[in-house]
């Protein structure tokens, strides 16, 4: 798959499901949207393992913590900035650090960052919406296929390059340049 092909407009002939994986794919480049999806992933865990019990045969493990209410509000924080960075992303500086601080403060505050998982995930999605940036469109060139031609045929691009008369050009006796790049002190 190339980046830089242009999405396909959708054809006559073309399968509805082929026209909507187009549609989803143009509308995902124009996003962030791993790092709303690793975001929201990771709020899920953080919200679901203080109130969820494991039942094993007979014996109930209860992981209920007493701040199960935290856990909740960092969680649904958590999938909101998911969201948010899908269709907002303008603000993905600020749900950036936001979900890295939350992904922090999970660890202490909901059994350890729903036992790790939320925590790598909302840490993973907060990192990658502060390095998205949104891409530039790519401008036409225009054809200088003329100029190049005539260099070409003049040697001038095959030439070699010639020695410099100094090595800089602000080169004088008081700079450290002087005397091949050895400076005395005093």
């Amino acid at each position: 798959m190339n980046p830089e092909a242009p999405v396909r407009a959708a054809d006559a002939d073309a399968h509805w499901l082929t026209v909507g994986r187009h549609h989803f794919r143009a509308w995902r480049g124009q996003r962030p949207f791993w790092a709303g999806l690793f975001t929201l992933v990771g709020g899920i865990p953080i919200m679901y393992f203080p109130y969820a019990d494991l039942r094993l045969g007979n014996v109930s493990l209860a992981m209920a913590t007493t701040t199960g209410s935290s856990s909740l509000i960092i969680g649904v924080l958590l999938v909101t900035l998911g969201l948010a960075l899908w269709f907002q992303q303008t603000i993905r500086v600020f749900a950036g650090v936001a979900a890295i601080l939350l992904a922090l403060l999970s660890l202490p505050v909901s059994n350890l960052g729903g036992f790790f998982i939320g925590f790598l995930f909302s840490l993973l999605g907060g990192t990658l919406a502060l390095s998205w940036a949104p891409g530039k469109p790519v401008a036409e060139e225009e054809d200088d296929s003329t100029g190049k031609d005539e260099a070409l045929a003049d040697g001038a691009y095959l030439a070699v390059p010639g020695p410099r008369d100094t090595e800089t050009a602000y080169a004088t006796e008081t700079t450290a340049h002087a005397d091949g790049g050895r400076n005395s002190a005093g």
